[in-house]
């Protein structure tokens, strides 16, 4: 099912005895989510994506704007008749009833001609279950199942209606790194294998890149960029953006443009054709450096450190925001560990420049993004 936001807004009172204003948790988000899509809602904590994931279910009444389902606004249309299943952070499962009868509550609360027969909701609960592989634990209850155990049984209950939308709130956060990144790919397979609409919201920008067709970056209720995961990542919008997507993450610069050339303390390290004269903040991924004895940009080697099939070198730059430039090379390169410095030539596709003031990305050729 396509789902249409249009100018989606949604204002709450400051709270405090003096507090006369509001705050805005959702900021005019306009957006068509295409049928059949996975979307990942992505931005730090406050950032308002579970607001906007609660507008969309109907936990929450937009203060403007609308919300189409297909062609049929939903906006003031109450959670139970939008046709949508819901997984929460914490699971919300019913500690006292076991999986099956966990799975099988949605379904036993359809009233009049929605209403199953005993054989068709056992038939759903079953095909729910075998879809998220705990077909085997349907006589369980929750407090004799794992933690991802526990997330499946959620899932498997949010899509026993065949919701057309399914909305997931930081699914993952309850889990352990090898069982998130176990769940993620499970349930990029069970979208797949649905083809249910779904939007995933998510602080962590690995589970939303690794999962998404789309990615939506938001910050303070605002949304900053819309576009496929490796199109956000290769061309962020603004500063934001770059460094909230990455690990490690990007490496900022304080750096100027002169004469077309990208001048970093006093090194000159990349021509930048079309930038104007200008202070910009100059941001370096880091798979973007090239260690070469002859190279224009030096730093100062702190340590190298080996991880296998990369090796990760930390050095520093007075022009650096941050005390340590994280840089990531194959492990084929050899970099003398007790060397003072280290040299680089850097790869133009992964420098990217921003406006010093509004922090807007700068495109090399002079063509603002």
């Amino acid at each position: 099912m396509k789902i249409l936001l249009e100018n989606l807004t949604k204002k709450f009172p400051e709270r405090g005895r003096k507090a006369r204003g509001e705050v805005t948790a959702v900021n005019n988000f306009s957006f068509e989510i295409p049928d059949g899509k996975l979307i990942g809602l992505l931005g730090p904590s406050g950032c308002g994506k579970s607001t906007a994931l609660n507008l969309i279910c109907g936990l929450e009444t937009p203060t403007s704007g609308k919300i189409f389902f297909g062609d049929k606004d939903v906006t003031h249309l109450p959670p139970e008749l939008r046709g949508i299943g819901m997984v929460f952070q914490n699971y919300a499962l019913y500690p006292h009833l076991t999986v099956q009868q966990n799975i099988l509550f949605p379904l036993e609360n359809l009233k009049g001609k929605d209403r199953l027969s005993k054989e068709e909701m056992m038939n759903r609960a079953l095909n729910a279950a075998k879809l998220v592989q705990i077909d085997q634990l349907m006589d369980r209850r929750p407090g004799e199942l794992s933690g991802g155990q526990q997330q499946r049984v959620a899932i498997a209950r949010a899509l026993v209606k065949t919701p057309g939308v399914l909305l997931l709130d930081e699914p993952l956060s309850n889990l352990d790194a090898r069982l998130r990144l176990q769940t993620r790919e499970e349930i990029r397979k069970i979208q797949r294998a649905t083809q249910v609409t779904t939007i995933f919201v998510t602080h962590d920008q690995d589970e939303a890149m690794s999962i998404s067709d789309l990615i939506v970056v938001m910050k303070e209720g605002s949304v900053q960029q819309i576009g496929t995961p490796q199109e956000v990542y290769d061309n962020p919008s603004n500063l934001f953006v770059a460094k909230f997507l990455g690990t490690p993450p990007v490496n900022v610069f304080e750096g100027e443009v002169r004469d077309e050339t990208l001048h970093i303390g006093e090194d000159a390290v990349l021509k930048a054709p079309g930038v104007s004269n200008q202070k910009v903040w100059a941001a370096i991924r880091p798979e973007g450096f090239l260690p070469d004895e002859n190279g224009p940009f030096r730093c100062r080697l702190n340590r190298v450190e080996v991880m296998g099939r990369d090796v990760s070198i930390l050095s520093a730059h007075t022009g650096c925001e941050s005390s340590a430039i994280r840089s990531i090379i194959s492990a084929e390169q050899i970099i003398d560990p007790d060397a003072e410095t280290v040299c680089f030539s850097l790869k133009p596709g992964k420098v990217l420049l921003f406006r010093k003031d509004n922090e807007e990305r700068i495109r090399l050729g002079g063509n603002p993004s």
